[in-house]
Formats: structure tokens, C-alpha cells, sequence
């Protein structure tokens, strides 16, 4: 009986053991599944916090674009040159057959003197037609900016500027033209001529999927305060200019401005018709705006100096000395080249064509079109060469001005938009200008396409003093087109 009470017992207390594992196994499962979670909360808690640390490490070593600007040595290379071991894999010429190498010396030379090409066939080639206009298209309005936000992203796309549609607006011009005497030249300034219809005046360029933000002049100083603006080229960068200065001044006389083209050495040479360019200086804000003149952003030389009627050497391979000069000083650059690149303007100003230091007498340079696509695509090649060397500089090359003809030569026209409102092309229709800044940090300001449609605000016929039998149908009245280039321009600084 004591065995059996014995053999009970021991059940017994076997049967408790188990329990007292088994709840203890329990107790450990529970603790380390706690453990687990709290470890997995302390690792996102630390990734949090590197992400966080990553981000404001990010923001104190990535110093703003103006701090960003540093002014190198005004001594740059005075050639076409590419820092870049592959400089003659790289050159983008060859896409509109101009077929050029850069030699040890870093200047440009012919590799293909047989090739041939024409604007016309350039066109075909590349067989761009505008895609059918949807009838169903919204615009946003320039009040209501729930529309902007449901059609543009920042985020997601850059707003293309170039497509869009012009719409009356009762806030424009900017300016009086019959105002800004100071920096609008009365030739331009259409209110002072015998031209009756004002109309063209009274329109603004609105893009499609984006708005472009409305220009005023104060904030437009304020955000280029301590900062350059500086055009360089024709007679449409010099109107450009103007119109810039008439929109920062609103068209007011502002004895404040100062003129610093003597810091830029832009005086009027002996025997010349007109300075080198203006350079005005605001102030306030110490905002300098100018302008040279590089009617083909090439270095033109004398070549007899002791000769006053010596033709000039116009190097295609080398920049404008002023450009070399003074690019370090620049915050925002503006380039174009477009209407000069004809043998009758070569002529009248006995410009001789130079490559590698020497004449060019024959090969495919000779043609106007090839000589102008292969300046344009060495401009913009040494020009992205030289921005990591200026951090604080952005680059634009505007496309053409268009001019506008019909079929007696004329450009009667003064009833706005008679040929439509709208561009919806994806791209320019400058091929030689959007070619050449492909794959470049050089931006392009298109306006071809958009100015196209405006054929009535051109300068015409008038005069002060009456009508020429002379049709300006190339330069613009001022208020009027280069106003929206600049609004374009300002609202991708």
C-alpha cells in the first residue's frame, strides 16, 4: 500500500513538473516575441533617424546656387577646347551632317568637305509635323491654380513653355511705349511712328499644362539681386535687351540706373555708329543688365590693321573676346545667332571666313547653312564645357526670331493672330538650336513657333514721320514679342 501511495506521489509530482515547463516555456515565448518587436521598433526607429541625419547632411554640404558661384580667373581658354579626354567622341555635329575633329591644339577642323545641306532638306529629313489638335484641350487660367496643379507636376515633368496659346489680356504691356525713352530706341518704339492699330499690345502667352507666373518688376530684382544678366548677340538679343530694361523700369525715366559700360569696355569706337554694346546697373539691388554685340558669336579680327578698309577674319573656332573675358562675371547668359548667316551680309561686312587660324577657300564651310549649324553646335559645345568651371551660371541659347514676308515682299498685317493662337508641336522649330543643346546643361529659350503667330507686331512700314517703301518685317515693335521672350526667360531662372 505504501508502494502504491509512493508510485502516486511521484505521478504527481511529475504531472506538476510538466505544468511548471510548460508555463515556463510560455513565459520565455512571450519574452523573446516582446524582445523581437521591441527590436524591430528600435532598427526603425534608428533608420529614421540616419534617413533624417542623411538629409540634413545633404542640406549643409550642398551650398545654394548663389553660394554655389565662384569667379575663376578671367583667363579661359581663348579656343573652342573640352576638358574631357573624349572631346572628338563627343562633339554633337554630326547629326546635321557638318562633320568636323578637334585637334591636339583645341581648335576645330574640317574632316568631311564634300558634304551638302539646306534648311529645306534638313526639315525633311527630320519630318516633324505637329500633332492633331485635340479639341477637348483645357488651358489653366491665371486666376485659377487648381488647374495648374491637376495638369503640372514639378514633381513629375518640367513645364514646356513653348506650347501654349495666345490670349487677351487687359493688364499688358508692361511699359508705355510711348515711355522708356531712355532705353527704347525710337526706331522700335512703334507709339511714336504713324502706325494707327495698337492691338497687338493687348496679348500674354499662357503654356498649356503649366502657368507661367506673372512677371513684376520689383520681385524680378529682388530675385536677381547681386546678379549679371547678360545678352550677346544680334539686333534681336539687342531688342531682347531693351525690352528687359523697359520691363525692370517699368518704363519709368529712373535717373537711379546707372551706365557701367565703361566696367565692360563697351564705348563707342572711333568711326563706329554705335557702341559695343550697354551695360545699366540698378542700385538697389545691384542688378547689372547688358548687352554685346555678336551678331554671329564668332571673334572677329582685322587682318590688315594698318589698312582702315581691311576685310575682317572671322574665326568660326574661337569665341568672342568679350565673352572669354568676362563669362566669370555672368549670373544668367542669353546667346543667339540667326539672320546674319547669309553671303550678302558676309559681303557688306568683308568678313572672311577663318578656321584652325587660316582661310577657309572651299569644302562644305562655304555653304551659309552648314557654317551656321557647325557655330551654333561649337558655341554650345565650349559653352557646357565651361559650366562646371561656373557653378553660379545658367546658360540659355534662344532660337530664331522669325520673319514674316508674303508674297510681295511686305508685312501689311495688323489684325492679331490671322494664322491661329495655338502651338501644341512637341518640339522646336529651331532644329539647329534644339539639336545643338541636346544632352547639354545649356538650356534653350524656344520662342520660334510661339513668335510665328504674331506676324502683325512687326516694325512694318512706319516711321516717325510717315511710311518707307522699306518693310521691316524682321524686328519687332517694342512693347510687343521679345516682352514675352522675357517673361520665358524669367520664369526658368
Amino acid at each position: 500500500m505504501k508502494a502504491r501511495n509512493n508510485h502516486i506521489l511521484g505521478w504527481k509530482q511529475i504531472y506538476i513538473a510538466l505544468i511548471v515547463l510548460i508555463l515556463m516555456a510560455m513565459l520565455l515565448r512571450h519574452s523573446r516575441k516582446g524582445s523581437s518587436v521591441s527590436t524591430m521598433s528600435s532598427s526603425q526607429d534608428l533608420f529614421a533617424e540616419s534617413s533624417l541625419s542623411a538629409e540634413d547632411q545633404l542640406a549643409e554640404s550642398s551650398p545654394s546656387r548663389e553660394d554655389q558661384f565662384i569667379e575663376p580667373s578671367s583667363s579661359a581658354e581663348d579656343h573652342f577646347t573640352d576638358p574631357s579626354q573624349s572631346a572628338q567622341d563627343a562633339l554633337p555635329v554630326a547629326p546635321n551632317n557638318v562633320s568636323v575633329s578637334m585637334n591636339p591644339e583645341g581648335t576645330f577642323e574640317e574632316t568631311n568637305s564634300h558634304a551638302t545641306m539646306t534648311e529645306e532638306t534638313e526639315n525633311k529629313e527630320l519630318n516633324f509635323d505637329p500633332p492633331p489638335m485635340n479639341s477637348t484641350m483645357s488651358y489653366p487660367s491665371r486666376n485659377d491654380k487648381s488647374d495648374m496643379e491637376n495638369t503640372y507636376s514639378p514633381k513629375t515633368q518640367v513645364c514646356n513653355y513653348a506650347q501654349g496659346r495666345w490670349v487677351a489680356d487687359s493688364q499688358r504691356p508692361f511699359y508705355s511705349g510711348l515711355g522708356c525713352k531712355r532705353w527704347l530706341p525710337s526706331p522700335w518704339a512703334c507709339r511714336l511712328t504713324q502706325r494707327a492699330d495698337f492691338s497687338y499690345e493687348g496679348y500674354r502667352w499662357q503654356p498649356i499644362n503649366c502657368d507661367l507666373p506673372d512677371y513684376e518688376r520689383f520681385a524680378f530684382l529682388r530675385k536677381m539681386q547681386d546678379k549679371t544678366i547678360a545678352f550677346i548677340g544680334d539686333s534681336l538679343g539687342r531688342q531682347q535687351f531693351h525690352s528687359l530694361m523697359c520691363m525692370a523700369t517699368g518704363g519709368e525715366e529712373s535717373p537711379e540706373v546707372k551706365d557701367v559700360a565703361t566696367e565692360y569696355g563697351l564705348v563707342k569706337r572711333s568711326g563706329a555708329m554705335r557702341p559695343d554694346g550697354w551695360a545699366y546697373r540698378f542700385p538697389t539691388t545691384n542688378t547689372t543688365i547688358l548687352f554685346y554685340w555678336s551678331s554671329t558669336l564668332c571673334r572677329l579680327e582685322r587682318i590688315n590693321n594698318t589698312d582702315p578698309d581691311s576685310s575682317f577674319a572671322l574665326h568660326l573656332d574661337r569665341v568672342p573676346t568679350f565673352l572669354r573675358k568676362f563669362l566669370h562675371r555672368f549670373n544668367v547668359l542669353v546667346l543667339n545667332t540667326a539672320h546674319h548667316w547669309i553671303k550678302a551680309k558676309f559681303i557688306a561686312n568683308r568678313w572672311v571666313m577663318y578656321l584652325n587660324g587660316k582661310p577657309i577657300k572651299n569644302g562644305m564651310l562655304m555653304d551659309m547653312m552648314n557654317v551656321k549649324n557647325f557655330t551654333v553646335h561649337r558655341m554650345v559645345k565650349w559653352l557646357d564645357s565651361q559650366l562646371p568651371l561656373h557653378p553660379g551660371l545658367k546658360a540659355f541659347f534662344r532660337t530664331r526670331s522669325p520673319r514674316h514676308l508674303d508674297n510681295k515682299g511686305n508685312c501689311n498685317n495688323t489684325t492679331p493672330l490671322t494664322g491661329g493662337s495655338e502651338v501644341i508641336q512637341e518640339g522646336s522649330s529651331d532644329k539647329i538650336v534644339e539639336t545643338a543643346v541636346k544632352g547639354t546643361k545649356v538650356n534653350i529659350l524656344d520662342i520660334t513657333a510661339l513668335s510665328a503667330l504674331r506676324d502683325e507686331a512687326h516694325k512694318s512700314q512706319y516711321r516717325i514721320f510717315g511710311t518707307s517703301a522699306y518693310y521691316d518685317c524682321l524686328h519687332w515693335c517694342l512693347p510687343g514679342i521679345p516682352d514675352t521672350w522675357n517673361e520665358l526667360l524669367v520664369a526658368q531662372l
